[in-house]
């Protein structure tokens, strides 16, 4: 009969990093922004993944599995963040389903299904948890009787506990993510400006009709008064974060071609237009000077990651 080799075994030692997405985003959001809903911050989940990597590997023993990510969204279509998520190596994304009252449906589920898979299999040695409900006990009690160590990790909550106590019971570790550690990685998100809708042809005809108003002279050389609109820093912004997600998901090769730059090809231009939009929540085409901002906020991202220097759009 041939004797096992322990030391391959140990060698052969893995974990998984399970993250519940709603749990660590509400958290850190209420004790470093005291925010109460995602859509008043932005979150680097591409850095936070990668710090929380290296967190895991600095105190688990083995190798690295996979980060499982449970977020939800609206009929498990994913957003563009979870898109660009689901690109990273070593990460796999899960989504519940996200109703029209803003629950997770299904993640808690998704959690405990695959916690207890990995240890039946026997596909890690160790786990670390990222969550806080009571209801993942059970999924920690039969992944430990598959000879599973659970670490358990939550986030600093401001007062008093954000994770149930009889989880905190059963993990094997229990280890506390500071404010300082996720700080960087959480940043309120900037406030709209609102942008008043022009008149319709009622309201102008109606106007026209009650009183008819000489157009204004017109000073030889003074400025005509601009369009009201968002603010050079936000629209520059929104060029970065476009910027960041078309270099995650088409991959720096791809964004290298567009280099020297400034100059967009058109198809380019037009979906960096469409892309800040959605960002922005209204649209851009009446202020042309917002473009040339966008473009100026691209490019200042582009050409950082190939460490070029800031460029100016020119278009």
């Amino acid at each position: 009969m041939a004797i096992p080799d322990l030391a391959a075994h140990s060698m052969a030692a893995k974990y998984a990093v399970l993250v519940d997405v709603g749990y660590l985003y509400a958290a850190a959001g209420e004790v470093l922004l005291s925010a109460k809903e995602r859509k008043e911050y932005r979150v680097a989940a591409d850095e936070l993944i990668q710090s929380l990597q290296k967190h895991a590997l600095e105190r688990i023993p083995g190798e690295l599995l996979r980060v499982y990510w449970y977020d939800a969204a609206r009929d498990r279509v994913p957003t563009v963040d979870q898109r660009v998520i689901a690109q990273l190596p070593w990460v796999k994304v899960r989504l519940g389903n996200l109703n029209a009252r803003g629950q997770q449906k299904g993640v808690d589920a998704q959690i405990r299904s695959d916690l207890e898979a990995l240890a039946r299999h026997h596909a890690v040695s160790d786990t670390v948890l990222i969550a806080g409900d009571e209801d993942m006990v059970p999924a920690v009690e039969a992944a430990q009787a598959y000879g599973v160590r659970v670490h358990l990790w939550g986030v600093e909550p401001p007062f008093g506990t954000n994770q149930a106590e009889r989880l905190v019971w059963e993990s094997d570790t229990v280890e506390i993510l500071s404010a300082d550690f996720l700080r960087p990685y959480f940043n309120r998100a900037p406030i709209p400006v609102p942008v008043t809708p022009p008149p319709s042809p009622a309201q102008v005809f109606a106007a026209r009709a009650a009183k008819p108003v000489a157009p204004p002279k017109q000073v030889h050389g003074a400025p005509s008064s601009p369009k009201l609109g968002p603010s050079r820093p936000r629209v520059e912004e929104v060029g970065e974060h476009v910027a960041q997600k078309w270099i995650l998901t088409r991959g720096r090769d791809n964004i290298r071609d567009l280099l020297p730059g400034p100059i967009l090809p058109t198809v380019i231009d037009t979906e960096l237009l469409i892309e800040a939009e959605k960002e922005l929540g209204h649209s851009l085409r009446p202020y042309p000077e917002a473009r040339v901002w966008l473009r100026d906020g691209f490019w200042a991202r582009v050409y950082r990651e190939f460490d070029l220097g800031v460029g100016i759009s020119s278009k």
